[in-house]
Parts: structure tokens; sequence; C-alpha cells
């Protein structure tokens, strides 16, 4: 896998992370990437060099490194990914949109908002192993191409977690019962305490996938610790590992966030893992952080020429850009998924506003047909009343 991408989606899922409201959340960088790289490609300045600098890659071959990821994610055991466009049967499609998007990915919207709808739905649903069942943006008239992302995880634990119901004394859960998690085995490296004072846990999975858990100081902020984990992920092997933090300190005393040293009576020194099982799913509106995503320019009225002449020589503008993003941590596995979705509108051509004469026939009223020329009458009639009823 291109190291230039991943670090490129690791940047963004940071700046991402740092801006999130505190709370339960969940984000995919991976998910929203691609759409970026491909936009980045079949967008006009000023916009592609704002989507290209989003996405931390040159725009010629944004939306070929797009696809490379998409394929070279496939390889893996237990994360699957895909990207679908979606084009309106009506819309007239630029010569170079081929080269932007493979015809192997283009479906068709007919302008019949139910089956549109239930379309791109069951494509989400499909690619993510039905973990998400609708297409976060909504289909309207004006819809004319959608592009998709779809990612889902699916692992399970190399050992397990026992499960049970535990009240919290202390902190801020402190009162509450939770359903929680807890297993106990001798790889003390999983643990590692950073250099910016975050306790980073990696939960191994059964095949290729990997779960870090990463906890600061207490009264830590959200945006420094996430985006302090993501820095921990991509340097695993950075940090002080549990097999050096264990022999500091005596038994209760902290050694790190999150982290004392305990006593137990197997054979060998143990690490100890406890947390609540969790589940959160969220939808993120991408277009109340534009900015944040080089979204700024090809949001706005595009005026004659359009933001995306590489798809379409028809005016188009992003008018929605939404993901839905879900994680479930339980005693057995982990599991998540995202469909990440944009869509390009046409965009409203400006009309003058000119003075006008209003007509309106509501009582009996008399007509004649004839041939323009000669003006020769060919047939004459009146109206007294409508004749067509409701």
């Amino acid at each position: 896998m291109d190291a230039d991408v991943v670090e490129a989606v690791n940047a963004l899922t940071t700046r991402w992370a740092k801006t999130l409201e505190p709370g339960n959340t969940v984000v995919s960088g991976l998910g929203l990437w691609p759409l970026l790289a491909l936009l980045a490609t079949a967008a006009d300045e000023p916009g592609r060099t704002e989507l290209a600098d989003a996405a931390g890659v040159e725009p010629d071959g944004a939306a070929a490194k797009a696809l490379e990821l998409v394929s070279a994610i496939e390889e893996s055991a237990d994360l699957h990914a895909a990207l679908g466009v979606w084009v309106h049967q009506q819309l007239k499609l630029s010569e170079s949109f081929d080269s932007v998007v493979p015809a192997a990915l283009t479906g068709a919207l007919t302008g019949d908002l139910s089956a549109d709808k239930a379309k791109l739905d069951a494509w989400a649903a499909e690619h993510t192993d039905g973990l998400i069942r609708e297409m976060p943006i909504e289909v309207t008239p004006d819809l004319a191409v959608v592009l998709a992302s779809a990612l889902s995880l699916r692992t399970t634990w190399t050992r397990p977690f026992k499960e049970q119901i535990k009240r919290v004394y202390d902190g801020p859960w402190s009162g509450g019962s939770w359903h929680w998690l807890e297993r106990s085995d001798q790889d003390l490296d999983a643990v590692r305490l950073h250099e910016n004072g975050l306790t980073v846990i990696t939960v191994q999975g059964d095949a290729d996938v990997d779960v870090l858990l990463g906890i600061g100081a207490s009264g830590a902020a959200q945006p420094e610790v996430l985006a302090g984990l993501l820095e921990a992920s991509a340097k695993p092997e950075d940090g002080q590992p549990g097999g050096a933090l264990i022999q500091q300190g005596q038994p209760g005393h902290e050694v790190a966030p999150a982290i004392k040293i305990g006593l137990t009576t197997s054979s060998g020194p143990e690490l100890k893992l406890s947390l609540p099982s969790f589940s959160v799913k969220v939808e993120h509106d991408l277009l109340a952080q534009r900015e944040l995503f080089g979204l700024t320019t090809v949001t706005t009225d595009p005026g004659p020429s359009g933001h995306f002449s590489a798809i379409s020589p028809e005016p188009l503008v992003v008018g929605q850009a939404k993901q839905t993003v879900l994680a479930r941590f339980f005693a057995t596995g982990f599991e998540a998924a995202a469909v990440t979705a944009m869509g390009l509108m046409r965009a409203s051509m400006p009309t003058n506003q000119e003075r006008r004469l209003d007509v309106e026939l509501d009582r009996p009223f008399g007509f004649v047909a004839v041939l323009r020329e000669s003006r020769l009458p060919v047939v004459a009639g009146w109206i007294d009343q409508p004749t067509e009823p409701e």
C-alpha cells in the first residue's frame, strides 16, 4: 500500500479529529479521502487545489491513487472497501469522464426518486455487510452525480474478553453500572507509554486488523488524545513498553495514565485490561466544515462554466456531503462501517427579472385556428366552460 497515501489519510483523520465536539463520536477519514481525491482530479481551479491540499495529494494522479487504495484494501481479510459513482442519465458527460471514473464504478440515476434512493441504499447495505442500510445523502430532483465510498470491518479478538456488569464509584462515570469487558494475558508490550503522556493499548484481531485504545492523564482534552493516538498508530514501536513499565513503582502506584501496578497469583507477569463495551453511530455533515475538507470553492455558485468540467460541461456544485459511521467494541471482537457520500447538483442558472403581463382566461372565451400565411380559418369555437374535470 502506498505509504504516502497512508500518511495523507492519517493527516486528514487527525485534522478532523481535532475539530470534533466533546462526547461519543466516530469518524472515518479513510472513507472520505477517496472522494476528495476523485474530486480533486475532476475539479477546476481554484477548487482543484483546495481539494488536493485537503487530500494531501497531487491532483493529476489523485483519482488513480484513490482507486489503488480501494484495491489495496480489498486484499485485507477483515477490511473491505468499495467506490461507486452514479450519474443522472440525462446529464451530458465530458469526454474526459472515463479517465477520472472507470466505467466499472459508474451507475445511473433515473430521476425516479424512490427507485434511485432504493438503489443507493441497497449499495450501502451490500458494501457494509448490512451495518449501514442507507446512503446518507438525500435524493432530490436536482441531484446529478453521487460519489460514495463504503467501508466495512469485522475482526475477532485473538483472546476474547469476559463480560460482566460493573458499577463505577469514582470519576466522571461514578454512580453508574455499565456493561464491562475484562481479560488478562501475558503480552505486557501490548501497552505502551508514549512521550506525549498517552497510554496506548493494542487489542489484536485474529487476522489483519488491530484496535488501538488511547487514554491521557485525567483532564486531557479529547482533541489532543485523539491526535496523539493517531500519531501513535503510525509508530507502533515508539514509547515505553509494558515490560519496562511493570518494573516501575510499587503495588498501587500509577506508572502511566490508567495504569497501576497490581498483584497476581499467575505464574508470570500479566496485563489485565478492562473497559466498557461500546457502540457508537454518528452522521456527519461535512459541509459544516467545508474549509477543513477543501470544499469551500466547489460548494459555491460555479457560474456558467461549472466546477467540474472533467465530469460534465453542465455547471455542477457540491450540494451534499455526509458520512454515516459506526463502531462497536464487544467481548469477542470489533466491527465498524462507514458510508461517505457527496452529491453534485445541477447549479441553477441565473435568470433576468423583467416586467410581464399576466393574462388569465377564467370565464367563457372563443377561439379560431388559421393558416398563418393565408389567414384561412380552419376551425373556430367557443369555450363556455372547461371540459376536463379534475
